[in-house]
């Protein structure tokens, strides 16, 4: 008989319940002792099993019981500890009820139900040795077939990232059913194999609301954003229960694409079907306004939601930050300690990105004292990189060097990076020389450090270094990275890569390009062709620049929007200053607010002017 039949329960036992506290626990316990009901060795092990799974609080009762008990305890009492276990903080307890079962005087012997508990119970730990043991006893008692300890398997692997022990344990199901399949689409998704994942989602033969849930969040997490996206609508039209797991992948998703419109969408379905707006969904959607360069809604979301944690407190911090409101942003962070919330790493990554696009040097330089001095949190290398960009972006290229050569940890690509950026700002050529050797030194194929110095050059009209720089890109192999640009239109979205002209609206694009163009000349603009790292024509340069793929962008949005709605644009790379002047002044011209989220920050177009004020 499986040690975990559906046995009647005593009438007694019943009343303990998930709320049943710890006081009313002795009560109940206190009456089964008088009315001899524990004497019973079946009632008994099924009141420590009740115990142990009702209310995790309570677990150290159950333990108690164990080790005070007249009798020796059963499989389904010993199975019930093991399971309550791998559910706790102390997952590694549940072995020492393992080793009860194998040192048994009754002679028990583990079942699939020991075998499926204990795997989630390595899932937990993430030790690669216990978890290998774990499968071999698998095997030695017989249960390698068994269908849900195969995918308890399968989770156990994906949790550590072992994509292949997962594909070896897969590959041995014979005919595998709902849950071993989510299991392994799971496993896919996670470790990012969602190729594969695809392929076992549609060989599916039932698929439930969990199996949709992996595939789409295995998409969003991975970076496909687009595909998660349509997945989505997929379900949708397939009439599949769309429920919180559901709309934060989906919101991750238009967080990386920039399509608001579709978060507006998702924000309505929740309103709409009066989803419960949890810290997880709240965060979210905050995240997703935020990221999508509506700040004012992200922050109508975070003053609305009832409860908010760290992250909550930590998302709103840095979306002011990237929008531009550094000085918002650090009050917020006051605001946060005043209600007693603990920051953590995440939240002064968001404080110090908050006092880097202001300029607001001494206050990062005390946030960052104040992470070791009064909250015992270690600077990572991102907190690091980040006080060189403050420093930097303000000029004090000397005391951004400085700081680098004093970090107790290596420094990494990201610290060097922000400080030849700042050297393009301030075109100081040699530190900006030196910065660019050692993020070579560390990244040989970084093309950043190569395009940034090579402006550097240009800036000091240094013809022959640019020359030079290319060669040395030829013959060590790399490639600037192509500019992306991602825009939504009436809830489509649209990329747009430089050079392809793929769009099926491209003649109309180029058009339109022309025409600004024409407007800004104008105007007076000169094209500022230093950007340009080829050496070809002038007039060459200046075409080069003009298909940008913020530009090309920016012009589609023109054509495709109706007048008076904000053009959004989302890049892969920092947007270049010659983009930043055109914008600013299509922005003007067309009577248009342009917003473009570039790889660092927001940019606000506005009447001709910047919510940057051209420090960025």
């Amino acid at each position: 008989m499986s040690s975990l039949t559906n046995m009647a329960k005593h009438p007694t036992i019943s009343l303990i319940k998930s709320s049943t506290t710890l006081k009313e626990l002795k009560q109940i316990h206190t009456q089964l002792l008088v009315h001899g009901t524990l004497n019973n060795p079946h009632f008994h092990g099924q009141f420590i099993a009740t115990v142990a799974l009702h209310n995790p609080t309570n677990l150290p009762y159950s333990n108690h019981l164990i080790h005070h008990s007249l009798h020796y305890p059963n499989l389904f009492t010993l199975n019930s500890m093991i399971r309550a276990h791998s559910k706790t903080t102390t997952p590694h307890k549940s072995f020492f009820f393992y080793n009860i079962i194998l040192n048994s005087p009754n002679n028990l012997s583990p079942d699939n139900y020991t075998f499926n508990f204990l795997v989630r119970t390595c899932a937990q730990l993430m030790l690669h040795v216990t978890s290998s043991s774990v499968h071999a006893a698998v095997i030695k008692h017989g249960f390698e077939h068994d269908p849900h300890v195969q995918s308890g398997l399968i989770f156990m692997y994906a949790e550590m990232g072992c994509l292949k022990s997962c594909h070896q344990v897969f590959g041995r199901v014979q005919n595998p059913d709902l849950v071993c399949q989510t299991a392994m689409l799971h496993a896919c998704a996670k470790c990012g194999d969602v190729g594969f994942a695809r392929k076992v989602f549609d060989e599916m033969p039932h698929r439930d609301f969990v199996a949709w849930n992996a595939m789409v969040a295995g998409y969003a997490q991975c970076g496909r954003s687009r595909e998660a996206l349509e997945l989505f609508h997929l379900m949708q039209m397939e009439g599949v229960e769309v429920n919180e797991v559901s709309i934060v992948s989906v919101l991750s998703a238009c967080t990386h694409l920039g399509a608001l419109d579709q978060g507006r969408w998702a924000h309505a379905y929740v309103e709409r079907n009066k989803l419960r707006l949890t810290v997880t969904l709240g965060t979210a959607l905050l995240d997703m306004y935020a990221k999508c360069g509506n700040i004012g809604k992200a922050m109508e979301v975070f003053w609305g939601m009832k409860e908010k944690n760290v992250y909550t407190w930590s998302s709103a911090i840095g979306g002011l930050a990237i929008n531009g409101l550094g000085r918002e942003s650090v009050e917020l962070f006051s605001l946060m300690k005043k209600d007693g919330v603990h920051p953590n790493e995440v939240t002064f990554i968001s404080v110090l990105k908050g006092c880097s696009v202001v300029g607001m040097v001494e206050e990062g330089r005390n946030h960052f004292d104040s992470m070791r001095n009064l909250y015992g949190i270690e600077p990572q290398l991102e907190h690091y990189g980040l006080m060189v960009d403050l420093y930097g972006r303000a000029g004090h290229l000397e005391e951004a060097l400085s700081f680098i050569n004093s970090m107790p940890l290596k420094p990494h690509a990201g610290a060097w990076s922000a400080l030849l950026h700042a050297c393009r700002m301030y075109k100081n050529k040699e530190i900006g020389e030196f910065a660019s050797r050692k993020i070579v030194e560390l990244e040989a194929n970084n093309d950043g450090a190569y395009v940034l110095l090579s402006n550097i050059y240009a800036d000091h009209k240094n013809w022959e270094g640019v020359s030079n720089l290319r060669h040395k890109m030829k013959i060590v192999g790399v490639k600037k990275l192509p500019g992306c640009s991602v825009i939504e239109v009436d809830g489509e979205v649209h990329e747009f890569i430089v050079g392809d002209k793929s769009h099926p609206r491209y003649d109309e694009i180029e058009l339109k390009i022309e025409e600004i163009s024409r407007c800004v000349r104008l105007a007076g603009y000169v094209a500022l062709t230093s950007n340009v790292l080829f050496d070809i024509e002038e007039e060459e340069k200046e075409n080069a620049l003009g298909r940008h793929s913020e530009k090309v962008a920016i012009a589609f949005g023109l054509i495709s929007l109706k007048e008076g709605v904000p053009i959004r644009v989302v890049m892969n790379l920092r947007m270049c200053w010659d983009c930043h002047d055109v914008a600013k002044m299509v922005s003007k011209f067309y009577h248009r607010e342009i917003i473009v989220r570039d790889r660092n920050r927001f940019h606000h177009f506005k009447d001709g002017e910047c919510s940057c004020k051209g420090y960025w």
